[in-house]
This record gives structure tokens, sequence and C-alpha cells, in this order.
């Protein structure tokens, strides 16, 4: 039987209907929607009703090609959340995350599948596929009325800086350390491709967000442009640069989110209020049937295999990865203890750990374990995260105040 058409009417289908009692749902039962459809691809996947059932070699591409569109699109948002003025001051805080947080938490997690006996090569690349933080599902935390009124602006512009950039850099460590679990593939070889495809996604992404940029500044002082076409123009832009940069083989997240960063600095004004719906439309909702893909294909026989060894290694993940990292560096970020410790523990795992899972595959890593490790944290990243973002959100203004009732002023550029 082909079991694509059903699939994806099934996952779809309950993807719309999860969009239409987002509002009734989050009044009765405050969890996210990705947890929600996470339990839904449980539920018809070959573990309960086994409505849905995919070919490995299927959800290889769509995890692919879809968390690489979603993330596309994420980033861009990530990109243009905060007015250029606001995110000047912001760059050392955010190199030291990407510098340091990134790689430590990388280590951190490899230290953590030693415990599933994985081989060492094995264990790294897991860490890297691990250590982005997910710009899809932070969102959720940083973004919207109610982050505004209890966090303070630095806590989420540093988060979201942090998510659209380290899932561009993540390249850099997969390529590298799928190199190393596939010694033919060559680690020099490996280097310098990364190199060009980190310098090319800036290059792409740098021109063509100022080009972008010029054009609507241009066209709005003209009134060459509608409110419509305005506000799905970053869309196109961040669908047009991907595709650019995958032409040429560049880190086609990395120059996305450039793109954003260099069109946010050049547009000038835009309908701000009403493209944050459409960031939340995309970040919510567009997300939901790939995290239901991912309820559906879950290795429980892989996990059941592990046994206590699955359930120390998603503790330690959660615990180790970022938390205690952020607390050391929290002088260096300029932030203060519970800031760091807000950070350090909203920094989940998503759509971009799916992504360079994905990637991995794509160039021959096709290990068992790994696909067995990466869901395993995401798929407990997403539930863990879906029951207390925003509880621990309200938690966290009870116990610091309101402390995003006044934003904080930019700070010089450095």
């Amino acid at each position: 039987m082909d079991w694509l058409a059903p699939s994806l009417a099934v996952l779809g289908v309950g993807g719309v209907v999860l969009a239409l009692v987002s509002g009734p749902l989050e009044r009765w039962v405050p969890v996210s929607e990705p947890l929600v459809a996470l339990a839904v691809g449980v539920l018809v996947g070959p573990a309960a009703l086994g409505l849905v059932r995919l070919e490995q070699e299927l959800v290889d591409v769509l995890l692919l090609e879809g968390s690489r569109v979603l993330l596309a699109a994420s980033v861009m948002a990530a990109a243009l959340r905060y007015p250029w003025e606001s995110l000047r001051g912001l760059l050392r805080p955010t190199v030291v995350l990407l510098a340091a947080v990134m790689p430590l938490a990388a280590l951190a997690t490899a230290a953590s599948a030693l415990v599933l006996a994985v081989p060492v090569s094995l264990a790294l690349l897991v860490g890297a596929c691990l250590a982005p933080t997910d710009p899809v599902l932070a969102a959720a935390v940083v973004s919207g009325e109610p982050a505004e009124r209890t966090l303070p602006h630095r806590v989420r512009a540093l988060l979201t800086l942090e998510s659209g950039a380290n899932d561009g850099l993540g390249v850099v460590l997969v390529v590298v350390l799928v190199a190393v679990v596939l010694p033919a593939q060559g680690v020099v070889h490996a280097l310098g491709l990364v190199a060009w495809e980190v310098g090319a996604g800036l290059a792409v992404g740098g021109l063509l967000g100022w080009l972008a940029g010029l054009g609507l500044s241009h066209a709005d002082r003209h009134d060459d442009v509608g409110e419509g076409p305005e506000l799905v123009y970053t869309l196109l832009l961040a669908v047009g640069v991907l595709g650019v940069a995958r032409t040429v083989e560049a880190a086609g997240v990395l120059a996305v989110f450039v793109a954003g960063l260099v069109y946010n600095r050049f547009a000038g004004s835009s309908p701000r209020e009403k493209q944050d719906a459409v960031d939340e439309g995309i970040n919510k909702y567009a997300v939901l049937p790939l995290v239901a893909v991912l309820g559906a294909v879950l290795p429980w026989g892989t996990w059941a295999d592990w046994g206590w060894r699955a359930a120390v290694f998603a503790g330690l993940v959660l615990l180790l990865r970022r938390l205690p990292v952020l607390l050391a560096l929290r002088r260096p970020l300029g932030v203060a203890a519970h800031q760091a410790g807000f950070m350090g523990f909203f920094g989940p795992m998503g759509v971009s750990a799916l992504f360079y899972l994905a990637h991995a595959r794509h160039e021959g890593v096709h290990d068992p374990a790994l696909w067995g490790a990466v869901t395993l944290a995401v798929a407990v990243s997403v539930v863990v995260f879906g029951l207390t973002g925003a509880p621990g959100r309200r938690a966290y203004a009870r116990r610091h105040g309101h402390e995003g009732d006044v934003e904080q002023q930019p700070s010089p550029a450095v």
C-alpha cells in the first residue's frame, strides 16, 4: 500500500485542526502546539493506531527539505524581530554565545551521549547536531506579548540572535564531524568545504539582504508596494536567498540569517507588528506537520534496547548542554545569574537538530544510534519545553518582577 498520500492527509489535516483550536487549547491545556503535534504523530503512527507509515528514505527527504525551509523562514524572522538599533550593542555577547557556548554545548552533549555506549566520533556528531538552539521552538518563549511583558529585552534579544546565528554556523561542526565518522571523506576536504560554505553564505546573504533592503526602501518612498506584498516580502526573500545559496553550495540557513540582518539595517521602517503575526504563524503552526512526522517515526525499539541509558542520556543533555556554561559566562554576557539560568534552561532542541540529523544521513551516516539519540533528545525537548515554557516564564516574572515592562536601552555598539 502507498502510505504517502494518506499519511500526508492525516498529518496535514491534523495540523489544520490544531491551528483552529489553538486558542481554546492554550486556555484549557497550557502546553505548546508542537507538543500536541508530537503526541498526534505518535498516536497516528505505527506505535499506536498505525494510520501513518512512512519509509525511512521519504522521512529523510521530508526532514531535510522541510526543516531547511522552516529554518530559513524562522531565522529570517529572528533577524527582523527587533529594530536594528536595539541589536547593535549585543555583538560581543552574541560572539560569546557562538564561540564559547555552542562548542561547549556540543562537547557536553557528546559526553552525555557516551552513556549510550556509542563510539566517541559518533557521540561528537550527536553533540554537533544538538548544540544549536532551535529558533522555531525558542520563538514561543521569547516572542509575543507575554514574553515582552515578563522577560527583559536583553534576554529575549540574545536568545533570538543566538538561535538565528548558531543554526547557520552549526554546519561547521556537523560537516567536520561527518568527515570524522566517515574517514573516507577526509577532514581536510571537510574544512575546505566548510570555509567555502560559510564564506559564500556570508557573501550571498549580505549582498541579497542589502539589495532587498534598498529595493524596498526605494519602493516605499514612491508608494510602489502595497501592504500585502510588503508582509510576505521577507518570506520571499528568505526563499530566494536559500535557493541562491543552495545553487552555489553555500550555507543556506546562515545566508538567510545574514540577509535578514542586513535587510533589517537598510530597509528602514516596516510593518513590524503585522510582520510579527506572520512570524508567529510560521513558528507556531507551519512547524506542526514536521513535528507530527517526527512523532510518527520515533525509534521506540532503539530506545527500549538502550533501557536506562536512554533516560540518563536525556536527563544529562537537559541539565548539562547549556545551563552550566551560561551560568559560568554570565558576566561576559552581561546578564544576571537568574537571567543566565533562564537562558541556560530554555534553549530548546528541535527543527535545527532534525535538519542536521537529516544532513548527516544525507552525507552517508546511517548509524541507527545517531537517529535514536538525536530524535530522543528532540522529543524530550519538545515535551519538557512544551510543558514548562509558559509556566516557567510566569514563574520567572513572579520571582524577579515584570522585567519586560521596562525595555533596556541599547548599549553602545561594540
